[in-house]
Formats: structure tokens, C-alpha cells, sequence
């Protein structure tokens, strides 16, 4: 039994951080192993889920933000071979953080912007594009400019319709070197400012086009 941990956030490596069972909670559901009721601990909840969704082969891709690497993904990792005796993940991606007003997005914080908020005032599409004009691995504050800015790329792109050019390539080439989506939406521009069809290089990216601008 792991000892009990009160800090959200951890300065260094400690054994104390690998909590694998919590002692019993009122309220909380519980369970028993070797005797002792309680709970699993945070990360071994993820190793259960994992485990039994997914099998004890490899994981294809494991994702999450950066923070997440210690403690919870390595004592995932950790715990999920020493059970299985396999690779727990083939591959990480770690997502790095995002801001608002200069502060970490996060729930204790409640400065979180939500997709079903912003659905209602935008176009799903813009959507997911002010969010992939950013790399995965670098830092980025959310600003009130991102949605009227995707929007008016959106408008760009779909009003594109000459002959298609060489913009499908760019972007694979783009999301094959570590998933530059910055580097394929800059491909898709220039492509859209020349009045090519853009419609088959947008869709690599998760964006359809061919129909009205507009919330969802």
C-alpha cells in the first residue's frame, strides 16, 4: 500500500508519489485486494482500464500533456510491464500546455474554454483549425482572436475551387515530420491564396469542406 499523497504537483522523484491503493473513503466505492478495502490509485485506474480495453499488447500511441509524464504515465508504465511483461506503449505524445490570461488551462482554475460552448457561436471546423494552427508540442495561449481568425481562413479555403496543385503532397509531407499541423495549414494557405482546390489537403486535417460557414 502506497503512502498517501495531499500535493497535486510534484518537484521530484519520490516513492511516496506511486500510490497504489487508497484505503477506503465514505462515499467512495471500494473494493478488496490482499485483504485491505479501498480503491485503486489514480495511476493504476488507468492501467485497469487500458488492460482490459485494450489488451496486454502494446499500445499503438499512449497521449497526453506534458505534465502527466511523472508521475502518472511512468508508474502507469511502470505497473501495466511489470504485470503483463510486455512494452506498455510503442509510442508517447505528450501534448504541451495550454494558457489563458497567462495562466495554465485547468479545472481548479475554472479558465477552461469548452467545444460544446463554442459550437454554438462557431463552425465546428474553425474549431479545429484554431486549435491545430498550434504544434502539439509547443505552449499556447487561447485569445479571443483564435475563432474570428480560423473563420475567415475557413471561408478562405472553401472559396478555393481552381484546379487542384501539389498541396496534398505538402501536407503529408507536413504531417509525416512529427505532426506539423502549423506547417499544413501554411501549405493549405498558400494553396487557397493561388485559388487552387484545396478540399483534399483540408480533409487530412479533419476539416470537410463544400457547404456554408456557420455554428454547428
Amino acid at each position: 500500500v502506497g503512502a498517501r499523497v495531499d500535493a497535486d504537483s510534484y518537484t521530484k522523484d519520490n516513492a511516496r508519489d506511486f500510490v497504489l491503493w487508497k484505503a477506503a473513503k465514505p462515499g467512495e466505492p471500494t473494493w478488496t485486494a490482499a485483504g485491505v478495502p479501498g480503491r485503486p490509485g489514480w495511476h493504476l485506474e488507468c492501467s485497469a482500464m487500458a488492460l482490459r480495453l485494450l489488451g496486454d499488447s502494446p499500445i499503438d500511441i499512449h497521449t497526453g500533456v506534458i505534465d502527466l509524464i511523472f508521475p502518472h504515465h511512468e508508474c502507469e508504465r511502470a505497473q501495466s510491464e511489470a504485470a503483463t511483461g510486455v512494452p506498455f506503449s510503442r509510442h508517447w505524445m505528450h501534448v504541451a500546455m495550454v494558457y489563458m490570461d497567462g495562466h495554465k488551462m485547468s479545472k481548479s482554475l475554472g479558465n477552461l474554454v469548452f467545444v460544446d460552448a463554442l459550437r454554438r457561436e462557431w463552425d465546428p471546423r474553425a474549431i479545429r483549425l484554431a486549435v491545430l494552427v498550434h504544434h502539439y508540442r509547443g505552449e499556447w495561449e487561447w485569445n479571443e482572436g483564435l475563432m474570428p481568425a480560423a473563420t475567415e481562413r475557413l471561408r478562405a479555403w472553401s472559396a478555393a475551387s481552381g484546379p487542384a496543385g501539389t498541396v496534398l503532397d505538402e501536407v503529408r509531407d507536413r504531417l509525416d515530420d512529427d505532426l506539423d499541423t502549423p506547417g499544413a495549414i501554411a501549405a493549405i494557405d498558400r494553396a487557397a491564396v493561388r485559388g487552387e482546390d484545396v478540399t483534399a489537403a483540408a480533409m487530412l486535417l479533419g476539416v470537410r469542406l463544400g457547404h456554408p460557414v456557420g455554428p454547428a
